[in-house]
Parts: C-alpha cells; structure tokens; sequence
C-alpha cells in the first residue's frame, strides 16, 4: 500500500524539493578534461588571469558557485575573498539581509459574510543561499505571491469580529503558514503583521456602521484591560 503523503499543520502535503544536495554526482570524464584544462590555462596566464579568479562579497552576502552547470560542493561562499577559475565556474550573489514588502489590500469575504480590505507587512529573510537558487526561481517574487494567496485564505475563515481583534494570532498563523511553505525555498519569515481592516467603498452603509461599533467595542475591552491591569 503507496504511503501518503505526510500533512503539514495547514493541512496540505510538504512541497517536494527539487534538488537533492546531499547526492554525489561525479563529473564525466569530458568534464573533468575541460576543468583540467582551464586551471592549466589559468596558470599559464598568470598574473593576468588571477584578477579574474579573485572575487569578494560582503558580510550580508553569499555566492553560490557553479563550476561546469553543477553547484560546486561546500555550500555557498563569504562573507570575504573566494576564488573562481574563468570559463567553467560562474556564481550568483544572494543577499541574506531581512526584506520587508507590503501585501497589496485584498477583498475578501469574510466567514460572516461581510467584504472587507485587508493588508498586511511581511518580513522575510534568505536562510540557505543556495536552495534559494536552485530550488525556485525568484525567491522573493515567489514569497510576495504567496503572502497574497495565505492573507486572503486565511482571513476567508475568520469573521469581522475575529479579524478586528484577533490580529496577532492572525499574524502568527500566517507567519506560521508562510515560514513552513517557504522553508524549501531557502526563505525564512521572520514577522507578519496585519496593517489595517477596513471596508471597501462600495460596502453598504449597514456594513460600515457595523465596523464601526466592532471597533468601539474592541477598543472598549482593551481600556477596561489596561485599567485592570
């Protein structure tokens, strides 16, 4: 009997990586020809050519090296010096730095059947260079439409209510959900927050005077709160 899939806490299968960078694929014996022939050719071109084969990235970068169309084995290079050797090697810089974007205002219909406008900040940063190259091919571009695609299913199961003052575990959910989707990508969320809830223009007037007395009472509970505490 074929195993399932295992489930994940958003209860959809694991997205499957697409390389597996712990397998040893040996060059062919064409390939190691070529690499032997351009370390000679770099040798005999020296000092020339070791202006070519010096190359720096800083603190909050790394190089993903590819020597022959192949990742070459020990992972990502820097911070600082790393040597490539011309014409069979070729790298790309990732920047590790934590990035932030706004999702776009999304209407949605919510669980009490009320259509709101919904943004949120992301905060993300890139975790493991090189699976980030390898495994998709924008990282950033593929978490922004990501972010999108949760905000809008996750606040379809919430109602108004729970939107306007449940906002952290809102958050944390989708966070949560982000993190554990992007892991393959090489991406780590770091923060989510929900900016702001508010109704549309075209939202009816009875909708709006709801909103309106949700956000008093939700404002009443947190005074009484901070006056208990």
């Amino acid at each position: 009997m074929p195993q399932q899939p295992r489930k994940t806490t958003s209860g959809r299968a694991p997205p499957k990586r697409i390389l597996d960078l712990t397998s040893d694929a040996d060059f062919s014996v064409c390939s190691w020809l070529v690499t032997i022939i351009a370390f000679i050719f770099a040798f005999l071109t020296l000092p020339i050519s070791i202006w070519l084969c010096i190359k720096v990235v800083q603190e909050y970068e790394r190089a993903v090296i590819f020597r022959l169309g192949r990742v070459k084995r020990g992972g990502a290079r820097g911070p600082g010096l790393f040597f490539i050797i011309p014409c069979i090697d070729s790298f790309k810089k990732i920047d590790l730095r934590v990035v932030s974007f706004e999702v776009p205002p999304q209407e949605l219909l919510s669980k009490d059947s009320v259509t709101v406008a919904v943004d949120a900040v992301v905060y993300f940063r890139i975790s493991n260079a090189t699976i980030s190259v390898i495994n998709v091919e924008d990282a950033s571009r593929s978490t922004k439409l990501l972010a999108q695609t949760t905000l809008r299913n996750i606040l379809g199961t919430k109602t108004l209510a729970e939107m306007l003052s449940d906002r952290e575990a809102i958050s944390l959910q989708m966070q949560s959900t982000l993190d554990e989707t992007t892991e393959p990508w090489g991406v780590k969320v770091e923060r989510v927050e929900v900016k702001d809830v508010r109704l549309p223009h075209q939202a009816s007037e009875h909708s709006s005077d709801l909103l309106t007395l949700l956000k008093l009472q939700t404002d009443m509970q947190a005074s009484r709160l901070h006056t208990q505490s």
